[in-house]
């Protein structure tokens, strides 16, 4: 290994010397081997062999990528998967009228007494990672005279190299990732499997409890969870859906504890969080609080506000878009809880001192001298025209669903012209054989009112010297009262004659596509021009923006490391497979109140509005609630216990992650932050980042005594 890698690991991964708490930090399971003494001290009883091994069983063989935005957890020996309710929503809302219209899946629940009764859903993967290999030498020896401009691009051809080579006799998926914006690199083998089926599901009353009035936030009373089972071929590997398939048999699966927690309790979680940018510049901080939080947030609530409208019109309308109105709404919560909580923990003065810091350190480095004079020089030729990636990406002109679909077809508009024959026929079946899935979450009269909206939008915040001038030509043309009215008499006309307005007209398209008639479209126009625009006057800075940025970020990273030698630094999270570790904690969110670290059914009971889209409950569960009748779940004082925090580190992509003791055995799973700490891409806040999670003793009751699936219990391993 050469020395800048051998001083990286020395520096990012030396954690008996680190000086964070044990809370903070999303780590990499393959050097778990250095951080072994600390995690013990403070209760864990798994070694780092135990806990990730490629040559043994291990933790690791029970973790899953859940649908690749998701984690879930192997809970028994023929496969069964837990993960949260909110993971496997999109399936089970497609899964949902599988019974006949009689039974509502998503909302009435859904418990499988046997495997012949587990329902298969098509469009679900999981995967594994069999393996980790440390390949930083490998890349960074073949980027080696390669420009900043050339680097995305020879990267990608080294990735495929490198898993190709990797993946030719095994059957599994190469991914490589970059650590510390290209300091380090790490090959991940997967296996994925795809015949998925859903096990059970509790009724949406106990999944969504609590809905989007509840989200983010504590104390909290959802019973956030579903299982699957994962099915095999014969010899126990992947293979497409047949009806011979068997159970698949994994490596490792969780056991379960029942016996409850404490205060200061050793927790660990491990899965796939998302995305972290917790080494970013303070201008970055600048662009989130003043230019993209505001406007993406204000322009997902004009979206949930017309899907709401339609969703309430009829139970169709509300099972097309409630799944893609919670994953959106999702967002735009965190988004605006994440710009109060930069600002009100300071983060630009934060990372500014830290930044005053580094220059001071680096005065004499000619290597990193000049890296913080770089970056604002480089942020003050982007910050002008940063407001077009929120206004007119995918937050912005780009999300009303016609606009999307007229987008993907500007490749088509390029084959044309090229007279490339087979790209045209190869895309146009492409488009054949997923219209049903792009028209899915389709409703034109929502949609028809947020491209106007937006349009509003757009008008209004775009500073006038960079405003589309088409869009001011709209404004001429389709006079109105107010500019809103303007670009609503213009929607109507789009959607009245535009080939993408619905699915029939677009099948009609496909099944004779031409140059000529997409050309003439009106929604394709209309998208047209605000790509063009986009393309020709913004594109290139936006582009180089971001590949200088890599540049001086991926500079600042390795200084930093440099500058703290032995502090523990740990990557940012890029939807690969890390472990966190902390404890059960409550919390005090403001001056005399604290959060007991816990909740049970009775706080479901007092939130509990009969009818309430939001705070129903099911009659089933009043009754046991009523009665008392918890079985073994309950806690010692005859409460049922609903869910916990603890202060681990994760973001999105660990929900589903199994929360874990000392011992390796599973007690919840996690599924949200909470709201006093929305800003937890950016920084760590160990006085209030809390992971919330769902009680395993929770989960177990609803499934056996509400769902009486007492199959389902009893292959479980469970730990009195």
């Amino acid at each position: 290994m050469k020395i800048f890698t051998t001083l990286l690991l020395i520096c990012t991964f030396l954690f008996s010397k680190a000086s964070n708490p044990p809370d903070e930090g999303m780590w990499l399971p393959i050097l778990l081997g250095n951080n072994q003494t600390e995690m013990m001290a403070h209760g864990c009883k798994l070694t780092a062999e135990q806990i990730y091994s490629i040559n043994n069983s291990s933790m690791k063989d029970a973790i899953v990528w859940f649908g690749g935005g998701c984690t879930g957890e192997v809970m028994s020996n023929e496969g069964l998967v837990f993960t949260n309710h909110h993971c496997g929503y999109g399936s089970i809302n497609e899964l949902r009228f599988n019974k006949g219209k009689e039974h509502d899946l998503l909302v009435d629940g859904y418990w499988a007494k046997s495997k012949s009764e587990e329902i298969a859903a098509p469009s679900l993967s999981v995967a594994f990672v069999r393996e980790m290999r440390d390949i930083t030498d490998i890349v960074l020896e073949k980027l080696k005279g390669v420009s900043e401009a050339d680097r995305a691009a020879k990267l990608q051809a080294i990735y495929k190299t490198i898993t190709t080579e990797a993946t030719k006799d095994n059957g599994y998926e190469g991914l490589v990732r970059e650590f510390f914006s290209g300091n380090a690199y790490y090959l991940f083998l997967m296996e994925r499997y795809t015949d998925i089926r859903l096990v059970g599901t509790p009724p949406w009353s106990i999944g969504k409890f609590g809905g989007e009035t509840d989200n983010w936030m504590w104390p909290r009373h959802t019973g956030d969870f579903s299982v699957w089972r994962i099915y095999a071929n014969k010899d126990n590997k992947p293979a497409k859906y047949a009806a011979d398939n068997v159970p698949y048999h994994p490596k490792h699966s969780l056991p379960i504890s029942i016996k409850g927690y404490k205060p200061g309790d050793f927790t660990m979680i491990m899965g796939f969080p998302g995305s972290t940018r917790r080494y970013e510049f303070s201008r970055g901080i600048q662009y989130r609080t003043d230019i993209f939080d505001p406007h993406a947030v204000t322009e997902r609530k004009i979206r949930l506000d017309e899907w709401k409208v339609a969703m309430n019109e009829s139970k169709e309308n509300n099972q097309k878009l409630n799944a893609t109105w919670a994953s959106i709404a999702n967002y735009w919560k965190n988004w605006d809880g994440e710009k109060r909580d930069l600002l009100k923990n300071n983060t630009y003065e934060t990372k500014k001192a830290q930044e005053a810091e580094f220059e001071k350190w680096a005065a004499n480095k000619p290597e990193y001298a000049n890296l913080i004079k770089d970056m604002n020089a480089l942020y003050d030729g982007y910050m002008p025209i940063a407001i077009q990636i929120p206004l007119t990406l995918n937050e912005g002109l780009l999300a009303p669903k016609i606009s999307g679909i007229a987008f993907t077809l500007v490749a088509l508009d390029t084959m044309f012209t090229k007279n490339d024959t087979a790209g045209i026929r190869k895309l146009v079946n492409q488009l054949k054989a997923s219209d049903s899935t792009i028209y899915s979450t389709y409703i034109q009269s929502a949609d028809q009112r947020i491209f106007a909206r937006l349009l509003d939008y757009y008008y209004t915040n775009c500073p006038k010297e960079q405003r589309l001038a088409f869009v001011d030509q709209i404004i001429a043309k389709y006079k109105g009262k107010t500019t809103l009215e303007s670009f609503q008499k213009y929607a109507a006309v789009v959607y009245s004659k535009s080939l993408f307005a619905s699915k029939e007209k677009f099948d009609a398209f496909l099944a004779n596509p031409t140059m000529k008639k997409l050309r003439k479209d009106m929604a394709y126009i209309h998208i047209s021009a605000i790509y063009s625009n986009y393309l020709q006057k913004y594109k290139p800075t936006i582009d180089n923006f971001n590949a200088q940025y890599s540049a001086l970020n991926r500079l600042y990273i390795k200084g930093l490391m440099e500058m703290q030698k032995g502090k523990a630094f740990y990557p940012d999270a890029n939807s690969t497979l890390r472990l966190t570790y902390g404890a059960i904690e409550d919390y005090d969110p403001k001056d005399g109140v604290n959060y007991k670290y816990y909740t049970t059914l009775d706080g479901a009971m007092e939130k509990y509005i009969p009818g309430n889209e939001e705070f129903d409950l099911p009659k089933e569960l009043i009754t046991l609630y009523k009665n008392k009748d918890y079985g073994r779940y309950a806690l010692k004082d005859g409460h049922l216990p609903v869910a916990f925090l603890t202060n681990n580190d994760i973001t999105g992509g660990n929900s589903g992650s199994p929360v874990l003791n000392g011992n390796g055995e599973l007690i919840g799973l996690a599924f949200d932050g909470n709201w006093e700490a929305m800003s937890g891409n950016y920084n760590f806040d160990s006085k209030l980042k809390r992971t919330i999670c769902v009680d395993v003793r929770y989960v177990l009751f609803c499934i056996d005594k509400l769902g009486g699936a007492s199959n389902i219990i009893n292959e479980l391993n469970i730990v009195q």
